[in-house]
């Protein structure tokens, strides 16, 4: 939460969407107490049911309640329940902060006449507006993801937080690129002891130096002296780093189901999609930079030449999220069709034939029924993929906890790859800090198995790189 300068005691009290989004928000505030309104109570028993993401956080959070009361009397209750007792929070974190439940209505309304109690953001600010005058000796703070109830609220004079405990990153750009470009004087700094070899056709280099101590594993680093040169990072300990030399998928030579990289940072994202010891791949980009293109070519390439995975399992989140998809006609993969237009298009373009003519149009519907399958995020959950090749897009509208169900279907010998760009978020209350592909991009950037990109040159066209520039 933020700083603030008082020598108060704090009071939250939690909005419902903050309880949605993070069951486990109640532990989050350190020493200080929570309060919990009834019209909260009744707004997550109202969204209790159903398979979504936010049913079975809201099924979670009543779990932690009913947790926290299972031996507290009525009386104990009224006093505020000891969030430290809870076994879900480690012993060592475990904190002397207390929760409080609303046991009856304040008697003064505090609302002006243009806003109706009958809704429930409304009652909302009236109960903290109504704390904050019982409590004068407390700082209570309101704490939502909704931007409007936090407006309302400041206007009557509550402070409100937006709550930041999700969020990876104060600034995304201090979030983690992939790649770095090297000083030109580079080599005069660093080619000290230096070794190569070459083993299965790759050339490895061993380097010491000053700027090897900044570096992290599979991150590309490259001159832009005109040298060509770029490598990954392979290791780095005890101040030495080991480098192998980067393959350059701009070259005809190098091309992947018929297409090659039309920039370094294409180039270095194949070098990640097709690299077998790696089993999670991050690209994140705006709109026409090829993130999906490649993620396709690389699987087919991988899948339907080299044997390498025996299926594609292609995924995206439905806006609205986790909402039930049985309102379209037809087979969970018809019913996604729609969803995955991104997909056809790309596998036209991929396609041997051109896409105007019929033989063109049944290459691609031969690889979309034999090799690529398209399955629903909803029905994710007890899945296990082995020896797939996983594409989940648009992954930035996918929470955490929902990234982490996905992760963790894969099986032995599967890749997993997501394709995402923060900038177009429409999932409510994510932001570009608390998107799920922000949190895997921090989370995996040290793991020697996993690797990201960002891809900055949209190659879509004169016509959308203009729009993406100047609109």
């Amino acid at each position: 939460m933020t700083n603030l300068e008082t020598d108060k005691e704090r009071l939250f009290v939690l909005d419902t969407n903050v309880l949605m989004h993070d069951p486990t928000s109640i532990f989050r505030f350190a020493e200080h107490d929570v309060y919990i309104p009834m019209v909260v109570l009744e707004e997550l028993d109202n969204g209790k049911k159903g398979l979504s993401e936010v049913a079975r956080n809201v099924r979670q959070v009543s779990r932690y309640f009913d947790q926290l009361m299972s031996s507290s009397t009525k009386e104990e209750i009224e006093k505020g329940i000891p969030i430290g007792n809870s076994p879900y929070t480690p012993a060592e974190e475990r904190v002397s902060g207390r929760l409080f439940f609303q046991l009856a209505e304040f008697q003064e309304n505090v609302l002006p006449n243009g806003l109706a109690t009958s809704k429930v953001d409304n009652t909302i600010v009236s109960i903290a507006l109504g704390l904050q005058n019982e409590f004068e000796e407390k700082f209570v703070t309101l704490v939502s993801k909704d931007i409007n109830l936090r407006i309302k609220a400041k206007i009557l004079g509550v402070h409100t937080e937006d709550y930041f405990n999700d969020q990876v990153l104060d600034d995304l750009e201090n979030l983690f690129t992939g790649q770095t470009e090297l000083p030109n004087d580079f080599w005069d700094s660093h080619d000290k002891d230096m070794q190569s070899w070459q083993e299965e056709g790759r050339t490895f280099y061993t380097i010491k130096g000053p700027l090897v101590k900044e570096w992290t594993v599979n991150q590309f680093i490259y001159l832009e002296d005109g040298s060509g040169f770029s490598a990954i990072v392979r290791e780095v300990a005890d101040g030495k780093a080991t480098i192998e030399l980067a393959t350059d998928y701009s070259a005809s030579n190098h091309n992947t189901w018929g297409i090659t990289a039309r920039n370094r940072e294409q180039s270095f994202a194949l070098n990640l999609l097709l690299d077998p010891d790696i089993d999670f791949v991050t690209l994140q980009g705006p709109a026409g930079t090829g993130k999906t293109l490649l993620a396709l070519a690389a699987a087919l390439e991988q899948t339907v030449e080299n044997k390498r995975y025996n299926e594609i399992i292609v995924t995206r989140v439905t806006i609205p999220v986790g909402e039930d998809i049985g309102f379209l006609p037809g087979t969970e993969e018809e019913k996604m069709n729609p969803w995955m237009g991104a997909f056809t298009d790309n596998l036209e373009v991929l396609s041997p034939a051109q896409s105007n003519d019929d033989w063109g149009r049944q290459a691609t519907q031969d690889i979309l029924q034999k090799w690529l399958k398209i399955r629903s995020l909803n029905f994710m959950r007890g899945r296990t993929f082995i020896n797939k090749f996983v594409i989940i897009d648009e992954a930035q509208n996918l929470t955490p906890k929902q990234m982490k169900t996905l992760i963790t279907r894969a099986g032995p010998g599967t890749k997993m790859i997501c394709l995402g760009n923060v900038g177009q978020i429409d999932t409510p209350y994510l932001t570009e800090s608390s998107s799920g592909i922000t949190y895997v991009v921090d989370h995996f950037k040290h793991w020697k198995f996993g690797a990201h990109m960002k891809l900055q040159t949209g190659e879509r066209s004169r016509l959308a790189d203009f729009a993406s520039t100047h609109l």
